[in-house]
């Protein structure tokens, strides 16, 4: 009898592709295997986020979308996790009874018996654990790239930011122990991984669950130790928690990318205190100066939110002039997104939609305008890349492929001959506001391409990976 075949469909943050991940190596433990390009899976999971309202409407337009085949085929199963499982638990049944299987962002390990669960008793299966009993490390995982990989270093978050859900839907902060988090770095350079990112919902709050406030910056140092890794980065700090040891940590340890993703959310003082955000501008803007002093070429890129509860056109402004001044190299801006449950849902003022839009708008062409500026001033330069595969298509009427400098840049470079996980040496010759493009010079090949080299053996015919448009193939069908 042929293994069952799965895809998983990854909504939402960088914790939700690790989780993905680990969903990914939980099934192929169980004798799963992933879905070949064109081929209709068993099984298809859905890692949920429950941040924006367009994320609940995605995961149930594409729900509706799987009910004929789950009629016609009753073998087919449907699984739903992740913060929307767990915000919505009693409700996504109702809305969509075939669904198989309902489980929250505590019990991902439970998953594999959930489903058979389902299959035996042919009948939904919920299971929602209101905590985290202990920290995953144990969970195996299907790493997307060979050669780049996120490694947590705690979940939850004690913040009470006013506009988001996540609190409730992750816990409180868990701190996993220094000695497991580098066990896992180091298994992970040992099988050719050259690049790995540090994770947490507050991942510079690291150490606050064993009282100890410089754990950050002493993790970022030893990490940097091991042998073999190319680069060392993080996602994603409070401003709030942020240091100076962790900034000369940055600056003192080779494999340290110079590279900040420093979530902003306003420019305004007022709106920051209604966020509830524990910083004001003003600080910011000196975290900024500081790592800059220490890190001269490093790349700062951010979160803005517009449209929040009660914001002024002179709200905005301070926003827009925060922005030229801080100068990010890119930022993720959102219309603000009303999440029942939150003190911010029931704010007084709350923001029309065209008014958001046009705000969004603004934002948009005052950002877009300073990264085509920072982009242009380096063309010329000479940076090294790291050859990816998992960050847009190989350009092959161009015969391109993409990378990220140092700072986190995008570059298409020009070469028909590089690997995925090499580092090429490329001078910028072309630049727009979200990408530059680079003339190929030298490569360095690391043991990331020879990772690579080998995934692809060991896959033989391209599976539908974690965070493929999977649905999109489906529909193809």
């Amino acid at each position: 009898m042929s293994a069952r075949t799965f895809v998983v469909e990854t909504y939402g943050c960088q914790m939700n592709v690790h989780d993905s991940e680990r969903i990914s190596g939980l099934l192929l433990g169980a004798g799963y295997q992933p879905a070949l390009e064109g081929s209709i899976p068993d099984l298809v999971v859905f890692n949920t986020c429950a941040v924006r309202e367009n994320a609940d409407n995605k995961l149930y337009g594409n729900l509706s979308f799987l009910a004929p085949l789950k009629k016609s085929n009753p073998n087919f199963q449907i699984a739903v996790g992740g913060c929307m499982a767990q915000k919505d638990q009693d409700s996504i049944i109702k809305r969509a009874p075939y669904v198989d299987v309902v489980f929250g962002t505590h019990n991902i390990g439970s998953l594999p018996a959930l489903l058979e669960r389902a299959r035996i008793e042919e009948e939904s299966q919920v299971e929602i654990k209101e905590s985290l009993e202990h920290f995953p490390s144990t969970l195996p995982a299907r790493r997307h790239s060979a050669f780049s990989a996120w490694v947590s270093v705690s979940v939850g978050c004690n913040n009470t930011c006013t506009f988001c859900i996540v609190p409730s839907l992750r816990g409180i902060e868990k701190d996993r122990p220094q000695s497991e988090i580098l066990h896992e770095a180091r298994s992970l350079v040992d099988q050719g991984v050259v690049e790995i990112t540090l994770l947490g919902q507050n991942v510079n709050a690291y150490g606050v669950d064993f009282g100890d406030r410089g754990a950050f910056a002493k993790l970022i140092r030893e990490v940097g130790k091991l042998d073999g890794l190319e680069r060392l980065r993080f996602m994603s700090p409070h401003p709030r928690d942020f240091t100076m040891d962790v900034i000369e940590a940055m600056a003192e340890t080779p494999s340290a990318m110079p590279h900040l993703h420093m979530p902003l959310q306003s420019g305004s003082d007022r709106i920051l205190q209604a966020m509830r955000r524990s910083y004001r501008s003003d600080r910011y803007l000196r975290i900024l100066e500081d790592v800059r002093s220490l890190i001269p070429d490093a790349g700062i890129t951010t979160d803005i939110i517009v449209g929040f509860p009660g914001e002024s056109d002179e709200d905005f402004d301070a926003t827009l002039n925060l922005v030229r001044e801080a100068r990010f190299t890119s930022a993720y801006t959102f219309q603000y997104s009303k999440r029942p449950g939150t003190p911010a849902a029931t704010m007084p003022n709350q923001i029309s939609d065209d008014v958001m839009a046009e705000r969004y708008t603004r934002l948009h062409k005052v950002q877009q305008e300073v990264s085509a500026d920072i982009n242009r001033a380096s063309i010329g330069s000479h940076y090294e890349v790291l050859i990816t595969d998992h960050e847009g298509r190989h350009d092959v009427s161009r015969d391109r492929m993409n990378g990220r400098t140092p700072d986190f840049r995008l570059v298409h470079v020009d070469s028909g001959d590089l690997r995925p996980g090499d580092i090429a040496t490329v001078e910028i010759t072309e630049s727009s506001p979200n990408f530059m493009v680079g003339a190929f010079k030298s490569v360095r090949a690391t043991a990331g391409g020879d990772a690579h080299d080998a995934r692809l053996r060991e896959a033989g015919p391209e599976p539908i990976m974690v965070g493929m448009p999977t649905l999109k193939t489906l529909k193809s069908l």
